[in-house]
This record gives structure tokens, sequence and C-alpha cells, in this order.
């Protein structure tokens, strides 16, 4: 019984040195080489290559964007007056016209408003005629000229108070000519309506309770969030392109205004984009991807799209052509992407060759 228990001892003490001298071999082991291809000379003949040369080429710069109304063609119709909404003429997504009537409001304003342009305008048709006879009694001596001019004095006060209530009541959103007794709220503007907060029996503000708002839909904003490293790639007028995905499509604007200062929220420059809106597909607050062609030249090495692969853990890569005729990959560093070539922005040096057409053949070959 004495032996048994050092026997255990040294095949447990043997099994853990062991154990332990394998995983040191697993750790020190040589991750494995990608070897060079090599072609035969047929197979040469379909591999075409280019040498990497410093070149101009107009950035592309990418960045996210959300649409928004033409702020310029869209406005929030405020009640001009106090009072309870009696009823709603509009609905949403309705096309109204300039002038069109949106809402009904039982309103005290209003009808303060119709009650002195008609007591204005009775005072000064009176003050007119006043004015008239006393001209006439003066150039026959009846009353002197000086009672005479009071009364032109009087009519043309009585005018002057007569258009102030006619502004006062066009301002509320009334018609001299044709007088209502029920508040009329009018669209300021010609467009769609986007948005109606309001309901029959809700109480109006004067100046702060929105009502409507009407925007033309025919033109909209997309606000791109451009990096604070591109921001020196971004001019003004320079040709957007707006991708809002498929079933929506693709549209071009130019920007037309680039913020002052830095969004708060993503630390990014927002860039405005003013583009045509046909059939009023984009949306307000609809997220696209937007692609900026810079009117800036930048200068580096560039190569065709076609060059460039990814390997297994997606990382870039080409192919060289090395002196002793085989091929090698090169990882790379990509830069922007102008139509059918990439910039490259490391990894490669002027003058070395890359393989642009025949690269997925040599993946194939490496990987047999």
């Amino acid at each position: 019984m004495r032996n048994k228990q050092p026997l255990f001892t040294l095949a447990a003490v043997l099994l853990l040195a062991g154990c332990s001298s394998g995983k040191g071999e697993t750790d020190s082991a040589p991750a494995p080489i990608v070897a060079n291809v090599r072609l035969t000379a047929a197979q040469r003949a379909h591999i075409r290559i280019e040498t990497v040369a410093a070149g101009t080429f107009s950035r592309t710069i990418t960045a996210p964007g959300t649409v928004d109304y033409d702020n310029d063609q869209a406005t929030i119709v405020m009640s001009p007056f106090n009072g309870p909404v009696t009823r709603m003429l509009v609905s949403l997504g309705q096309h109204v016209a300039r002038g069109q009537p949106l809402a009904l409001v039982e309103s005290a304003d209003y009808a303060a408003a119709i009650g002195a342009y008609r007591k204005a305008v009775v005072t000064a048709a009176n003050a007119r005629k006043v004015a008239a006879a006393d001209r006439d009694l003066a150039a026959h001596n009846g009353i002197s000229q000086r009672e005479a001019a009071q009364a032109q004095t009087d009519a043309a006060s009585a005018a002057a108070d007569r258009d102030a209530a006619r502004q006062a009541l066009i301002a509320l959103g009334g018609d001299p000519r044709a007088l209502h007794t029920a508040a009329i709220i009018r669209a300021p503007i010609a467009g769609t309506i986007v948005d109606r907060p309001v309901t029959p029996g809700q109480l109006l503000q004067a100046g702060t309770t929105p009502v409507i708002t009407v925007a033309n839909l025919s033109r909209v904003w997309v606000l791109a969030q451009v990096p604070n490293s591109d921001v020196a790639s971004v001019s003004l007028h320079d040709p957007a392109q707006v991708d809002a995905g498929p079933g929506i499509g693709v549209f071009h604007g130019i920007i037309d205004n680039i913020s002052a200062s830095v969004d708060p929220n993503s630390r990014a420059v927002i860039a405005r984009i003013v583009l045509a809106n046909p059939g009023a597909l984009l949306k307000r607050q609809m997220y696209v991807d937007v692609s900026i062609k810079s009117a800036r030249m930048a200068t580096g090495l560039e190569v065709p799209v076609s060059a460039v692969l990814h390997d297994d853990e997606n990382l870039p890569f080409v192919y060289l052509a090395l002196p002793d005729g085989s091929f090698a990959r090169r990882h790379v560093t990509l830069g922007d992407r102008d139509g059918e070539r990439y910039e490259i922005s490391a990894g490669l040096a002027a003058g070395e060759k890359v393989v642009v057409d025949g690269a997925i053949f040599l993946q194939f070959m490496q990987s047999q």
C-alpha cells in the first residue's frame, strides 16, 4: 500500500509534462506560408500585367445621408388667431393650391376684425361725402376754407383707418371682397399636406399652434454626414449621387451648402444636396447612401478594380509579378474608387507590376 501513492504521483507528473511539451510545440509552430504561383507559358498568355504609376484622379467621398424637405419650399402654417377648429378641409397627402382653404375656426379675433373693417368702410364713405359737400359749400362761400380743409383731412384720416382695417383683416386670412363669419386658414404656398397635427374642436393659439405643414415635394434636400477627414475634399456645386436602395433608385444632385459647424450628434459636417424628386419617391427621414464626386484633383497610385481581390479575412490584396517569373500576393490599403480604378494608399510602390487581368485564375491556382 505504501508504494502505490509514489507511483501514481510519478505518472501524473509525466502526464502533465507530456501535455506541457505538446502545447509548447504547437505555440512555436510557424504559420503556413502561401507559396508564390508559377505558370506555364500557355497560362501566362492569359495574364495581363500593368506597371504601377502615380496619376491624378478625382476622389469620390461616400457618406450616409437623410432626406429632408426643401425648407425653401415648405412651411408650417400657424394659426393667425385664437379659437377652436370647427372643420378641417384637407387631408394628409392632398395637394393644395396657394390660397386654398385649409381649416375653419370660430374666432372672436376674426369677428372683431370683420366688424372693425365694416365700420371703417362706412366711416370713410361718410367722411368722403362730407368732404365733397364742404368743398362745394366753400366754393359758394357757404363755409370757410378752413372748415372745408378740415373736412378733407377727416376724410383722408378715415380712408387711412379703412385701409389699416383692411390689411388687418387680410393678415387674418380674410377676404375684404367676400366676408365670411367663419375664420379661414389658407395655404400660403402650393404643395402637399405632409403634416396635420390638429383636429376639429382643438383650441388654437394665435402665432403658436401649428395647424398644417405644406411642402413642395418635387424637390428635396439630402443631408450628407461628411467625416472630418473628407471635409477638405468637398466643395460647393460638387455633383453627388444619392442611392435610396432597390425599388426607389438612384438620384443626382449638387451640393448647395456646407455647414459651418460640426453636427453635435454625429461629429460630422453636413453637406446639403439639392435634387429633383420625381414621383415624390424620396420621403423625409429616409436613409440613403451618398457619393460625392470631388472637383479637387488628388495625386497617388491607382490600379484597376479587377486587380484587387480579398482573402479569407476580407483583406484586399493584389498579385505582384516578380522578376523570377512567379506571382506573389501583396496586401494593400485601398483609398477612394474613381470609376474602375482604386487609389492605393499603402502596400505598393511606383514601378511594381501587378496582375490586372487573370488575378482570379492565380488565386485558384494558389489554392490547389
